[in-house]
């Protein structure tokens, strides 16, 4: 097979589809000669990929655009109905399982209770049991998706650190009770996936990045760190250097020497202060009493209750005092992200942090910004994410779509092991495009 500059026909081919589908997918829909610019493609170049893709039933015509003194155009976008993605979220209270279609519009989805909330230790086999349960029950609720060709792939956010090896994902979950959990394997080994059917493990503060980088507050900043703050609290980081996003264990920097003890077993980190498990926890060591038999996230909201009530009655002043003193730990740890990434855009996501954001989010950003260096603290933003609590979920599964955009559009073959992640290809292709666009 000819080969140019080290690659193949092949690999040319395959190359120009997944350049243009991916933006139909960002940009879209678009006549063929925006998509041919846009995709750095010849007229004659991209009129044979898109026939290509619409003769796969990947792409479709979307009307067409008047065009001044001429012909009206053609538009054409990604066809949404053409494959389904499944995304996980591993929380640490609960595993949220949704399905979408290519557009990621939900199509079905379904949640199961973590046991054992109060010992933070949990069952690798209850939640790979809760994860192929859920997978299944999204699919057999969607009809069109029970052909296995259908389904592109199986994204999974997780608490912890991923470790790649040649037998598999391992996860690191220490706060959590994961040594090395061989995730992977136990999914796989389980027999309830098609073999051929990719499936991608990452971080929960990594996917919940990719989703706000694609979708939400993070679109168009080369620069940003998307923060989960949920039971525990972590980090994506988004820069020049480091385009696909890292996951950065950014909870347990320590913020106080010989601090309170933290769920990871060391001393002072921060998410021994501003999580919510630690931010209930020294309600109730100041007095506050949470609702008899309350999960997290109804003592949060009785927590922000009685600091914020309505109706012209007093706050609690035990409860206002904890919180406050949440939003300072808060924001100086975020001061430390502004200091060493100097980024243009933080976003606060997870459920305790959209449960709270709006009433503390002025307070974390004012103490953000007495604390960071004042260049790069002039110049970021800080908000909360647009995509709500499914944010991990909807980032998770778009690990196996961008694998499958990077393929080109193609199938994984039935008699092929799963492909190891690509996304970083797809991720990086869309920053780049809009570097190129600004």
């Amino acid at each position: 097979m000819a080969r140019h500059g080290g690659r193949t026909v092949r690999d040319l081919r395959r190359e120009s589809r997944s350049a243009v589908l991916q933006r139909l997918y960002f940009d879209g829909p678009m006549s063929r000669l925006a998509l041919g610019s846009a995709a750095g493609l010849s007229s004659g170049s991209v009129s044979n990929v898109v026939a290509e893709l619409m003769a796969d039933g990947l792409v479709e015509e979307a009307g067409s655009l008047g065009a001044d003194g001429g012909r009206p155009r053609t538009l054409v976008r990604v066809a949404a109905d053409r494959g389904r993605l499944v995304g996980v979220d591993v929380g640490e209270t609960r595993v949220r399982v949704e399905l979408f279609d290519l557009s990621m519009s939900e199509l079905a989805r379904t949640e199961r209770v973590l046991p054992g909330h109060g010992s933070r230790s949990y069952d690798v086999g209850v939640v790979a049991g809760h994860i192929l349960d859920g997978v299944a029950e999204v699919l057999g609720a969607d009809g069109a998706a029970r052909g296995a060709g259908e389904l592109l792939g199986v994204g999974i956010g997780v608490p912890g650190i991923v470790e790649r090896t040649a037998a598999g994902t391992l996860v690191h979950g220490q706060t959590v009770g994961w040594d090395a959990v061989p995730l992977e394997a136990l999914l796989r080994g389980s027999g309830r996936l098609p073999a051929h059917v990719p499936l991608f493990i990452e971080n929960g503060a990594r996917t919940l990045g990719q989703a706000e980088m694609w979708f939400g507050g993070g679109r168009g900043a080369r620069n940003a760190v998307v923060v989960l703050f949920g039971s525990g609290v972590g980090a994506c980081v988004v820069t020049d250097e480091v385009e696909q996003g890292r996951a950065v264990e950014w909870g347990h920097l320590t913020v106080q020497v010989r601090g309170r003890r933290c769920r990871c077993g060391a001393r002072g980190c921060l998410e021994a202060y501003a999580g919510a498990e630690a931010l209930l926890a020294r309600w109730r060591e100041a007095g506050g009493q949470p609702p008899p038999g309350a999960d997290e996230e109804a003592a949060l909201t009785a927590l922000l209750s009685a600091a914020r009530p309505g109706g012209g009655d007093a706050p609690d002043p035990v409860a206002a005092d904890v919180l406050a003193e949440t939003a300072e730990y808060l924001g100086a740890g975020l001061a430390d992200l502004v200091n060493l990434f100097q980024p243009e855009r933080i976003l606060v996501g997870g459920w305790a942090g959209l449960q709270l954001g709006p009433a503390f989010l002025e307070s974390v950003r004012a103490h953000t910004l007495a604390h960071a260096l004042r260049h790069p603290a002039g110049r970021v933003g800080i908000a909360l994410g647009r995509l709500g609590p499914d944010a991990v979920t909807v980032g998770a599964a778009t690990l196996p779509l961008a694998a499958f955009f990077a393929r080109g559009g193609r199938r994984v073959p039935v008699d092929s092991p799963a492909q190891a992640p690509a996304w970083r290809a797809a991720l990086g292709g869309r920053l780049a495009g809009q570097r190129g666009g600004a």
